[in-house]
């Protein structure tokens, strides 16, 4: 990565991590004597500049994010069906309740 110019714009970006995520990352950082700052913009750069692992790696969190809500339609399709079910098979009965 070349070095920026004190003429190149930055932006910030503001993100949020699970306090127990942030404190060990912050912690194998710190032992290989690196900043977020430092970490997240090489790996940015990389990413823009056609990293294979990287943007395969980014393939996969999009095929997770795409597949996220399926799983959730599944398991409200999956308990929709087992609470029929149980309405269907209920050995009480309602005329017993």
């Amino acid at each position: 990565m070349t070095g920026i110019s004190p003429f190149q714009l930055k932006k910030s970006v503001h993100i949020n991590l699970t306090k127990s995520t942030h404190a060990e990352f912050r912690i194998l950082l710190f032992r290989k004597g690196l900043s977020m700052q430092e970490v997240f913009e090489n790996i940015a750069v990389r990413m823009v500049e056609g990293d294979e692992y990287l943007n395969n790696l980014l393939g996969e969190f999009e095929y997770n994010k795409k597949m996220r809500p399926l799983e959730k339609k599944i398991g409200k399709i999956d308990s929709d069906s087992i609470f029929e079910a149980i309405e269907q098979n209920n050995p009480i009965g309602e005329d017993d309740v």
